[in-house]
């Protein structure tokens, strides 16, 4: 290998090393975000009332219902009407709440997107962000 060759690959290098550091910086700094994010989603509830008015419920970011109330009304209700209503607040409240989450880790999800790939850094790998499906795994349901 002559000079040349050994300073290409040393300016190869270095510029990989780079790209690296900004990962690893952009990493961190994604860590000391994440924290933030946990506490905003364990904090974050979602409430809907039925149409009819008689219930209304509140979920956590998992659509687990955390809380039912019912209003004067729905106790004068039949069991099967309430029943439906108790089922549509929980499944609006529980829409509610997946949209939170989607606007809680958008950021999160930007700035991963905004990193480079494994194929950016190193000619030739595999890009990290294009799962390729494994031809290993049975596809008849038995293992």
């Amino acid at each position: 290998m002559d000079r040349w060759e050994q300073q290409g690959l040393r300016t190869a290098n270095s510029g990989i090393r780079n790209q690296v550091e900004h990962i690893l910086d952009a990493y961190e700094e994604q860590r000391a975000h994440l924290s933030e994010v946990q506490a905003q989603l364990a904090a974050a509830r979602s409430t809907a009332k039925s149409a009819d008015g008689l219930v209304e419920v509140t979920v956590d970011t998992a659509g687990v219902l955390t809380e039912v109330r019912f209003t004067p009304e729905a106790m004068r209700s039949n069991p099967d009407r309430l029943g439906r209503s108790v089922t549509e607040a929980g499944r609006e409240a529980a829409r509610l709440a997946h949209e939170q989450v989607q606007a809680i880790i958008a950021p999160i999800a930007a700035a991963a997107e905004a990193l480079p790939d494994l194929a950016d850094l190193v000619p030739g790998a595999p890009s990290l962000r294009d799962p390729q499906p494994n031809d290993e795994l049975p596809t008849d349901g038995k293992s």
